[in-house]
C-alpha cells in the first residue's frame, strides 16, 4: 500500500539516482537528470514543499522506457492489466504504466502516492490531474534536454511570461494554458503520424479547456 506521508532526504535521492542510472542508457539518463532539474524549478514556483517527491518521480518516470513492447505487455498482464491493440500502437505510453507498477516492487521506499501517480500520468495526462502530476508532465515536455520544435516552443511559451513574477492566480492560468498547448501539439503530431490518441489525453485537454472557458465567463 502506498504511503502518502513518507518523506525523503537528499541522501535518499542520491541513492535513487545511482540506481536509476544503472538501469538506463547514458542518453536516457541525461534526459531523466534534466527532468529532475526542471521539475525542481517548477516546484519552486508552485509547491516547494513537494520538491523532493517530485524529484523522486522525475528520476523514476522513465525507468522502464527502454523495455521492449513485449516486456511492457508481459509486465502489465502479470499485474492484471490488459494491453489493448490501441495501447500497442501507442507503445510510447506503456512505460508510464509499467514504471508506476514497478516502483512498489523495486523502489518501495519511494512508493508514495504523489510519486507513483505523477509517474503514472506523465505521458498521457488525465482529466482532473493533481498539481504534482501536471508539473512532472510539463517538466518532461520542456526540460532542457528536449530539442524538438514543439518542446522548444512550449518551453519558450512558459518561461517568456516570467512566471516567477506572476501571482498565484496568474501562475495557475499559465500552467493550465501550457498544458492545453502541449496537448494540442501532441494530438496534432499523433494525427499527422496516423497514430491513435489516448482517451486520457483527450479528456485531460477537454477538462482544461472547459476550465479556461468557465474562468473567462466569470470575468464577464
Amino acid at each position: 500500500m502506498m504511503d502518502s506521508e513518507r518523506l525523503f532526504c537528499e541522501k535518499d535521492l542520491d541513492g535513487l539516482r545511482k540506481a536509476v542510472e544503472g538501469e538506463l542508457s547514458p542518453k536516457r539518463f541525461f534526459h531523466v537528470a534534466a527532468v529532475e532539474e526542471m521539475v525542481a524549478r517548477l516546484a519552486s514556483l508552485y509547491c516547494p514543499e513537494q520538491t523532493v517527491s517530485l524529484r523522486a518521480a522525475a528520476l523514476l518516470h522513465d525507468v522502464t522506457k527502454e523495455w521492449t513492447v513485449e516486456e511492457h505487455v508481459a509486465f502489465c498482464e502479470t499485474h492484471g492489466i490488459k494491453v489493448s491493440a490501441q495501447d500497442r500502437m501507442a507503445f510510447k505510453t506503456l512505460h508510464a504504466r509499467t514504471a508506476a507498477l514497478l516502483i512498489p516492487e523495486r523502489f518501495p521506499q519511494f512508493s508514495e502516492r504523489t510519486v507513483v501517480n505523477a509517474v503514472r500520468w506523465h505521458t498521457t495526462g488525465r482529466a482532473g490531474m493533481t498539481l504534482t502530476e501536471k508539473l512532472l508532465y510539463l517538466a518532461d515536455y520542456i526540460d532542457l534536454s528536449r530539442k524538438f520544435k514543439d518542446c522548444v516552443i512550449l518551453r519558450q511559451f512558459f518561461f517568456a511570461t516570467e512566471p516567477e513574477h506572476l501571482d498565484a492566480k496568474g501562475r495557475k492560468a499559465l500552467l493550465r494554458d501550457a498544458l492545453i498547448l502541449s496537448y494540442d501539439m501532441t494530438i496534432a503530431a499523433l494525427t499527422a503520424d496516423g497514430l491513435p490518441i489516448a482517451e486520457d489525453t483527450v479528456k485531460a485537454r477537454n477538462r482544461l479547456v472547459l476550465d479556461r472557458a468557465a474562468k473567462k465567463r466569470e470575468t464577464i
